[in-house]
């Protein structure tokens, strides 16, 4: 059955939740598959994004990699507009602030929620206006919680946004958590009379048992709120996109409980990724997680590096501190090993600039020249100007594409070429994010890995990622269909948050 909405602005909702991680991201992502598969034309929309995985999109612009992927679920191209503000932490009290896609700069928290946070609220708004113009619906995914009374004034992501742009609010609850009626309650109780009014009811997330029993706490819930649940998702093994701050392989759930399908040859392949600090763009690994018999792990320990076939230096917003945290753990000295014994290493992006001799950085960590580790004949200099690209190209034979996100300007000395980086002997490095998910090039690397490391693995010749991540786009699109009341939540993207819902008190603190 196709549903558009009716001429004017496009209908919209914002989904928000409890808690950071409660399943904002990916219920989103399941709204906008659903209502894709029913002709709708929806686009996904987050004002603000705290997170150091991000995409590069057609247009060169730099967004959280959450956003990319609910443009993938709505079936759309990813666009700035589809995150105006995004913040990359580059330690516990400053982030990057990139906006409509270009960095403007670093800020401390006290300096963005103490007004410029609020100066961005215009562009947010005609963000969404444009999107909304555009769309028969957009899906708005909030932040952390719409309860934290202590940013509410300066809020642009929850209910800053949902009151201005008068959109109907939908508050996700993770159940695995516990506590799940208490934090539905208390969100509410703890919003203005006003925010109150734009609160239309409640998700549950990750429900494990008999519904059936869960039942009378939902009908309390509503005696109590005014406020019905619009569904019960079940949780199930595995399920994500791409993650904004934790540790996970999004095909495979958390990667330390990763499942490994079986090895389509006699041995599996161990992956060993240093967690170096300020890790970016771990999504990278996912790709190599996806392969059956690949084990990806993500490790803090030089003893951790001895039976890896494969070490990954991940990307960094921190080049010059994973480093000095690399050297202080001992897995610089491990990782020289390695590429003195001919084991293979693979530098992405941050990882890479690590491995070259020495970094010039007056940007990031303005610390002037530091030594890198020297496994690969590359000098690396810091610019102010990011580079934010979509390269194409070959390698080992094999078609390859991914993108640019770093400061960091590279000269390749010598070494055989590696896509824009180099090799020398089983040490790789390279700037580009995203290569591995190139089907062909992903088999060839591994099998060059294999062979080096001794190991009888044979990749799978009908892996896909991109019908994996299809797959999963699906799965997420089929438990809304299938656990959420669908028509109740149409008539929310259409016409708004129900009138003449009730006050909760206290209410937010004057």
């Amino acid at each position: 059955m196709s549903r558009a909405t009716s001429g004017g602005t496009g209908g919209g909702l914002l989904v928000a939740g409890t808690t950071s991680d409660a399943g904002k991201s990916v219920v989103t992502a399941g709204i906008c598959r659903w209502l894709v598969r029913q002709g709708v034309k929806v686009a996904p929309f987050k004002a603000q994004n705290m997170s150091l995985n991000s995409f590069v999109t057609q247009e060169g612009a730099e967004i959280g990699r959450a956003q990319a992927m609910q443009a993938q679920a709505a079936r759309v191209e990813p666009t700035a507009l589809m995150n105006p503000v995004l913040l990359k932490p580059g330690s516990d009290r400053s982030s990057q602030v990139v906006l409509m896609g270009k960095p403007v700069g670093e800020m401390s928290a006290r300096g963005y929620h103490g007004g410029r946070q609020e100066q961005l609220l215009g562009t947010v708004l005609e963000c969404l206006a444009e999107l909304r113009g555009t769309y028969d619906a957009v899906i708005c995914e909030g932040a952390g919680s719409p309860a934290e009374i202590n940013l509410r004034r300066t809020d642009i992501v929850n209910m800053g946004i949902a009151r201005n742009a008068r959109l109907p609010v939908l508050v996700v609850g993770d159940i695995d958590r516990g506590g799940v009626f208490a934090s539905f309650f208390g969100t509410v109780a703890l919003l203005s009379p006003e925010d109150q009014e734009f609160v239309a009811g409640f998700l549950v997330n990750k429900f494990r048992g008999d519904v059936s029993l869960l039942e009378p706490g939902l009908d309390m819930l509503e005696s109590l709120t005014g406020r019905r649940t619009y569904g019960v998702l079940p949780f199930q093994h595995g399920l994500g996109i791409d993650e904004e701050d934790g540790l996970r392989v999004s095909l495979r759930g958390s990667v330390r409980e990763s499942e490994v399908s079986a090895p389509v040859g006699e041995d599996i392949l161990r992956v060993a990724v240093c967690a170096i600090p300020l890790m970016s763009n771990f999504t990278d690994v996912d790709a190599l997680a996806a392969e059956p018999g690949v084990v990806v792990r993500f490790v803090d320990r030089a003893e951790e590096l001895v039976d890896a076939d494969l070490v990954v230096v991940p990307g960094t917003r921190g080049t010059v501190r994973a480093l000095e945290w690399l050297r202080e753990r001992g897995l610089a000295d491990a990782l020289a090993r390695r590429a003195a014994q001919g084991r293979p290493v693979l530098g992405i992006c941050g990882g890479f600039q690590i491995l070259g001799e020495h970094i010039e950085d007056e940007v990031e960590s303005r610390a002037g020249q530091v030594e890198g580790l020297g496994l690969l004949p590359v000098r690396v200099r810091f610019a102010r100007e990011k580079t934010l690209t979509r390269p194409v190209g070959e390698a080992l034979g094999e078609p390859v594409e991914g993108y640019e996100i770093h400061h960091g300007v590279a000269q390749v000395t010598g070494g055989t070429p590696f896509l824009d980086g180099c090799r020398v002997g089983e040490v790789w490095g390279t700037h580009w994010h995203g290569s591995l998910e190139s089907d062909g090039f992903r088999r060839a690397f591994l099998r060059e890995v294999a062979a080096a490391a001794g190991r009888r693995f044979v990749p799978a010749a009908d892996t896909s990622f991109g019908s994996l991540r299809e797959e999963q786009l699906d799965r997420l699109g089929d438990l809304i269909e299938e656990h959420a009341d669908t028509d109740a939540l149409w008539r929310l993207i259409e016409s708004g948050a129900p009138t003449g819902l009730p006050f909760i008190p206290p209410g937010a603190p004057a």
